[in-house]
């Protein structure tokens, strides 16, 4: 039988009506970044922890009265974040170059939905960041010299693609064997000597050369192809939610002049949230460092990626990608024009290192409770580094430049080369070391 409504029981749902309550929309958004992971930073831990999502967020129109509910899931690699978003837990990712070409193909072959490039977070030109490194007391120094021997990797992830093709370039693919290990584990199996070389992309080389556990044998820049990181959202969301989009890319930008203003603050900052050394993160956010952190999708990044997507191709069947439809850059468009900045001129315009540059000093210092100290040449500097720590103060570490390719690296990994007038010249490779002219000296010799 039919039994009349409590009346009580209405009234309750009534007043949350006329209050309002009940009409209150939460939208979920769901971020996938890489917290250690250098190039990804704009994308995802800054956001978070400066809040800048949420200032740049639209609440009028449609989105009045609305409620966000901002989850950040953090991974050590780009491939979980496919995963997820696929499965419609993530709207975001934030990857490296290959694992954004995997996601942008894997939807496309899904049927339902797709994905779409949205901005960079950040690059390197000349594919610094990616490298392969060997425990310190290896005696392997170049790529040849892994014949038959294992090298581990993260298998999706930007360091994996270079890799491959590393390894094609080199006669390689039959003579070694690949193993996958995330980046923790295999920094700690480098670190004991439990693997004959590790490759990883931004900024685990470097870390492991902070720490004085791996040498770098091959840096990204030898295979010829820029790195960059950037960010992927779905459609599904994108569609439904093109404001917020282009809330995103606003906060993106911001945190990338975060970073800008005041390298060594925000270096800081970044380690106490991640774990990763202030001294490496410096490296990477620094004036003529290791990372860019700009936006704009450009031509290069194109390129490099129809390349890397004819890589996986060849090399492990990845479905076709429509690069026309899948990059998508109306939203960072926008974000610069607001801004009052021209997208064309960005977009023409690409940071590389270059030889001795004049804008910035040859070599610098990080003295423990004193700050960045910079000097007109690498023999000041070795000079000052025993007089201050002969005074009893630590010096954080010291970094110079590759006389081969103006790339940034650490003074006590650098391989030295002393002219008879006692100039001082800095490689990162030994082979360049041993190929210029004057005296070959290491770290030791220099302080």
């Amino acid at each position: 039988m039919f039994k009349k409504p409590n009346k009580l029981v209405l009234a309750v749902p009534l007043a949350f009506i006329l209050s309002g309550q009940l009409q209150a929309e939460t939208i979920s958004i769901g971020i996938g970044h890489q917290s250690t992971v250098t190039n990804t930073v704009p994308g995802g831990i800054i956001l978070e922890k400066l809040a800048l999502l949420e200032k740049h967020l639209p609440s009028d129109g449609k989105y009045e009265g609305v409620e966000y509910d901002i989850v950040y899931k953090d991974y050590t690699s780009g491939p979980p974040i496919t995963n997820q978003m696929l499965a419609g837990k993530l709207a975001f990712g934030v990857m490296g170059d290959y694992p954004l070409i995997v996601n942008g193909a894997k939807f496309e072959q899904g049927g339902r939905s797709e994905s779409r490039f949205i901005a960079v977070t950040g690059y390197n030109l000349k594919g610094t960041g990616n490298g392969i490194v060997v425990p310190v007391g290896s005696d392997i120094y170049s790529m040849s010299e892994l014949d038959g021997k294992d090298i581990s990797t993260p298998f999706g992830s930007a360091a994996w693609g270079m890799t491959l093709k590393v390894l094609r370039d080199n006669n390689l693919v039959e003579k070694v064997k690949l193993k996958n290990q995330s980046p923790p584990v295999g920094v700690n199996n480098i670190a004991i000597g439990k693997i004959d070389a590790h490759a990883d992309f931004t900024p685990w080389s470097e870390v492991m050369e902070f720490r004085g556990t791996g040498r770098k044998i091959f840096d990204g820049s030898e295979a010829g192809i820029p790195t960059f990181h950037g960010t992927v959202v779905g459609t599904d969301f994108a569609d439904k939610y093109p404001e917020i989009v282009q809330s995103y890319v606003n906060a993106t930008l911001e945190a990338q002049d975060w970073i800008d203003n005041d390298p060594v603050y925000a270096a800081t900052k970044v380690s106490e949230w991640t774990g990763i050394e202030k001294e490496v993160l410096y490296l990477y956010f620094s004036k003529g460092g290791i990372t860019t952190f700009e936006a704009s999708i450009k031509p290069q990044w194109l390129e490099a990626l129809k390349y890397d997507h004819a890589l996986l191709v060849k090399e492990k069947d990845i479905p076709p990608l429509s690069f026309d439809k899948w990059l998508d850059n109306t939203y960072v468009k926008t974000a610069y024009k607001a801004r009052g900045q021209d997208y064309d001129s960005l977009v023409n315009s690409v940071e590389s290192p270059i030889i001795d540059n004049p804008l910035l000093a040859p070599a610098e210092m990080w003295i423990e409770d004193v700050g960045i100290v910079s000097f007109d040449s690498v023999e000041a500097m070795t000079t000052m580094y025993a007089l201050v720590t002969k005074a009893g103060k630590k010096v954080n570490a010291t970094y110079v430049y590759d006389q081969s390719t103006g790339l940034k690296l650490f003074g006590h990994v650098a391989f030295f080369v002393e002219d008879s007038a006692g100039k001082l010249t800095t490689f990162m490779k030994k082979g360049d070391a041993v190929n210029a002219k004057g005296k070959q000296l290491a770290w030791s010799d220099v302080i």
